[in-house]
């Protein structure tokens, strides 16, 4: 993905804090919504969506590395040959050497081999079948039915791609309609980057202005909803989920991340060692983020401060992002991209791990004569 603006619904911006005092604890703040406008006047508070999104992939399948095809020789016996598109992008098929066909749609192919075949016989005519799609692939993971690697080889929408995979997950009880997909904290990432789909929107309401096309390469996660887990990552010194423990805090997430770093590295300018610079955490611009990815909210509260008795403590929630920053933020909307953008990227990176060499291809058979 070319990189997508995330969000201009990037935020509500919680800066108005309620004292609470929970028995046996210290006092804790909560915060309270209040729209980015109270810090940026004129910001538009919507899910945005690019128009390119909704735009199919017209172009025909080509062929890559992992693709099978199915190659006969009509009117010639023991002809068949099934394929796989090698790493170079080449087949080997009949007397031929490897012939090129990365990136070639399959009509082409097939005239690329009865070229190469008329050098040995008169006339050859070859039929040509897509087996299997190696090449084009998007990644269904985490609470759908049917999670694994899905081939594209045609134009695919997400409730497309989410049917294929068997809708997301409910409870099957008979006397419980659970949801065991949380729907706010799902998202696709294309190359690298978080594309603001709300499938809250799409899959409870029909709203069918979220129903994206896929590209190859895709991944699209859908989280367990009874995870109770609280994300801390940035500037500690072990990013991690935490289990949600009642009443937990800023302070117990952080502490649970083995606490914030500082750390050197080599300041190098024009090919010249100036010596060793120390990165610190910046405290002051330690961002929470709690609710939807596509219409977050977010605080933005000083950890040095409460670290050192002088700020009341934060309440978390379940579902809470916690990102400490290693330097301050210009804008909130640019912070809370890089934010969802890196929560996303881990979460997807983590579960493609997770699941390689546990998932599938599915077949495909798409003839051409």
């Amino acid at each position: 993905m070319k990189r997508i603006t995330l969000l201009g619904s990037t935020a509500l911006l919680l800066t108005s804090l309620l004292g609470c005092t929970s028995s046996g604890s210290k006092s804790t703040q909560q915060f309270q919504p209040m729209t980015s406008s109270a810090e940026q006047p004129g910001v538009t508070v919507t899910n945005q969506l690019s128009p390119e999104l909704f735009q199919p992939d017209t172009k025909l399948m080509t062929l890559g590395p992992g693709d099978q095809i199915e190659a006969n020789i009509l009117g010639t016996p023991n002809s068949r040959s099934i394929m796989t598109v090698g790493p170079d992008g080449k087949i080997y098929f009949n007397l031929l050497p490897g012939i090129d066909v990365c990136s070639l749609t399959l009509p082409e192919t097939k005239a690329r081999l009865e070229k190469e075949l008329s050098k040995f016989q008169r006339a050859p005519q070859v039929s040509l079948t897509l087996r299997a799609v190696g090449s084009k692939q998007v990644w269904m993971l985490g609470r759908v039915n049917r999670p694994g690697i899905y081939p594209l080889i045609g134009p695919t929408t997400l409730l497309e791609a989410l049917a294929q995979a068997g809708g997301a997950a409910r409870s099957v009880s008979q006397i419980s309609t659970e949801e065991l997909s949380d729907l706010r904290h799902s998202f696709v990432v294309r190359e690298g980057q978080f594309v603001p789909v709300n499938f809250d929107r799409l899959l409870r309401h029909g709203d069918m202005s979220q129903n994206i096309f896929l590209r190859p390469g895709d991944f699209v996660y859908v989280p367990f909803a009874l995870t109770q887990e609280v994300y801390v990552m940035g500037a500690v010194r072990s990013p991690r989920a935490l289990p949600y423990v009642d009443q937990m805090t800023l302070l117990s997430a952080i502490a649970g991340a083995s606490g914030t770093v500082n750390y050197d590295i080599l300041d190098t300018i024009n090919g010249n060692d100036n010596g060793v610079l120390t990165v610190d955490a910046y405290l002051s611009h330690v961002a929470i983020v709690r609710g939807s990815l596509t219409e977050p909210q977010v605080t933005i509260v000083d950890y040095g401060a409460i670290r050192k008795g002088k700020a009341t403590d934060v309440r978390l929630e379940p579902g809470d992002i916690i990102y400490v920053p290693n330097s301050p933020y210009t804008t909130l909307k640019r912070y809370v991209n890089l934010i969802v953008n890196t929560f996303s990227a881990t979460v997807a990176a983590n579960a493609g791990v997770n699941a390689a060499g546990g998932v599938a291809n599915v077949n495909v058979a798409v003839p051409v004569n």
